[in-house]
């Protein structure tokens, strides 16, 4: 069971949860980190859009992230902001999420809902992209992430939704639950 959160934790959580939602908004695309079934990564992109369950792509299976999105479902994303607006490009702002990456099948209703927040975000070509074969639909389901604002200005998120906010004074290192030397399926 998690503590009653104090007061200044929730006005924390109230003042940086809206600037994280704008700064997604904001963002048209994602930068995205997979693993190829040799185990070598790739950092490819994509345009997304944002639902109320995740994010959503659609991929060629052409490129090489898409054959790496099949093999592996473990992805990292980072939303970053634009060099020319950064205060600074060695502190620009930055979104960056462990994510599962989700097939969605074609003629569900998932389907539709996806390519439906792609079309309204992105017009015809989303439409036209789904269409064709080669393109799947990917939900990207965040489960832990990290909001750099800034030098010594990093919060960690977590929760289902992303909406737990916790200031990290110690510096925004990574850890893995899975140890160096251990290879990811």
């Amino acid at each position: 069971m998690k503590p009653e959160m104090t007061e200044q934790e929730q006005r924390l959580r109230d003042k940086l949860l809206p600037e994280i939602e704008a700064f997604k908004q904001q963002r048209e695309t994602l930068q995205l980190a997979t693993l190829g079934i040799d185990g070598q990564p790739n950092a490819s992109y994509a345009p997304f859009a944002l639902a109320d369950d995740g994010f959503y792509i659609l991929v060629s299976d052409l490129a090489r992230h898409g054959h790496n999105l099949k093999h592996s479902s473990k992805v990292s994303v980072m939303l970053v902001e634009d060099e020319t607006a950064a205060k600074s490009v060695f502190a620009r702002k930055r979104l960056t999420f462990d994510a599962i990456a989700e097939a969605v099948p074609r003629d569900t209703p998932a389907f539709i809902k996806g390519v439906g927040v792609l079309s309204a975000r992105f017009g015809e070509m989303s439409d036209n992209l789904a269409a064709l074969t080669d393109f799947n639909l990917y939900k990207l389901a965040p489960h832990q992430g990290l909001y750099v604002k800034g030098f010594g200005q990093a919060f960690s998120l977590s929760g289902a939704e992303l909406l737990d906010v916790d200031w990290k004074r110690d510096g925004h290192h990574g850890t893995s639950k899975t140890p160096a030397n251990q290879q990811v399926a």
